[in-house]
């Protein structure tokens, strides 16, 4: 089968592999229809690593994908050959501290999608899978739906563990696909005000678009003092999206005393730093959010039933075959890219 691989440093190239097999009776064997180009892949492309994973080239990313089962083994009973279905990149032990304990997010011996030393990435013709990653969608959802419930299901996850939504005032820094997933969940969720930054203005007409109350863009307003104008008493909660210094910087200036912090956003140094005489008066509470943890479900239900619509989140979109350009496009933020699909038919 043919696999678009990275080979260096900005570096990717198509390349013939063998096809996978299952091995497991609980495997599921995948034809891909769609994969979205995630920021952490395009750290791979650009930088060859994110933290402690580094890329071991020639190497495939993708993990944000949906696909047709063409095969399953003798003891799968939640899909069956021919259906079409979103795909949980996770791939946890099951038996570890943290499996047990309910987070399998965080598993011990975590296998995820397009993650090296772990598993090779989606953009693949086909990928086997556990069929505990398989989630099937109905006639009225798309492939590119199916493919955003992973983003979508972080911005799910990420709201769930925050603070309750009905009449929050909240903000989000950084308005990318993570960002656009935290806006949809939030308001689905009852949020009442939302103040939203991004550097490029695109992305912030589609978060007016999307319901933010106020939205600024850092290089041209000062987003701390407009917010604290519209907002005296301050937000809620904060969303740090971007992996920025500078945003985590505003994000403790406009947080209420007693606010939540939710770092979601993955940076390109190794250490982030605080005002801490703003932060002990506040007693703002961080928490980081690592991926999704059972909220695959939740997000491809608010779909269904249309209490989420993610059809401005896909701006661009590429064949297989030019998945390097969708990786150029995304990696410099070119025409007011949101996110990219690549298409396999």
């Amino acid at each position: 089968m043919k696999a678009m691989v990275l080979t260096g440093i900005r570096q990717m190239e198509m390349q013939d592999v063998p096809m996978p097999e299952i091995t497991n009776n609980t495997d599921v064997l995948i034809k891909m229809k769609v994969v979205g180009v995630c920021g952490s892949d395009v750290h791979y492309y650009t930088s060859g690593k994110i933290g402690s994973q580094v890329v071991q080239y020639p190497f495939p990313v993708g993990h944000e994908g949906a696909g047709e089962v063409i095969k399953v083994g003798s003891a799968v009973t939640q899909v069956k050959p021919g259906d079409r279905i979103a795909i949980e990149p996770a791939m946890p032990c099951g038996e570890c501290d943290q499996c047990k304990a309910n987070r399998p997010h965080t598993c011990r011996k975590l296998r995820f999608l397009g993650c090296p030393g772990q598993a090779a990435g989606c953009l693949t013709e086909y990928i086997v899978m556990p069929e505990n990653s398989c989630f099937q969608i109905g006639d009225n959802m798309t492939y590119t739906e199916a493919a955003i419930s992973e983003p979508l299901a972080i911005g799910v996850y990420a709201v769930n563990q925050s603070i309750p939504m009905k009449g929050a005032t909240i903000g989000i820094l950084g308005f990318g696909p993570i960002g656009m997933s935290v806006i949809l969940s939030a308001i689905a969720k009852g949020a009442k005000k939302i103040f939203v930054t991004d550097l490029i203005e695109e992305r912030l007409q589609i978060a007016k678009a999307c319901g933010a109350t106020w939205t600024g863009n850092p290089l041209k307003n000062d987003v701390v003092s407009e917010i604290k104008d519209t907002e005296p008493l301050l937000l809620d909660v904060v969303f740090e999206c971007c992996g920025k210094q500078e945003a985590m910087d505003q994000a403790i200036e406009i947080l209420k005393p007693g606010g939540k912090l939710m770092v979601i956003g993955i940076p390109e140094f190794d250490r982030w730093s605080f005002n801490v005489d703003l932060l002990r008066r506040k007693e703002i509470c961080i928490q980081s959010i690592r991926r999704q943890n059972h909220s695959v479900e939740e997000a491809l239900e608010l779909m269904k039933n249309k209490q989420v619509n993610v059809d401005k989140m896909p701006t661009h979109r590429f064949s297989f075959a030019q998945t390097k350009a969708a990786f150029d496009l995304v990696t410099e933020y070119r025409d007011g890219v949101m996110k990219a699909m690549i298409d396999f038919d």
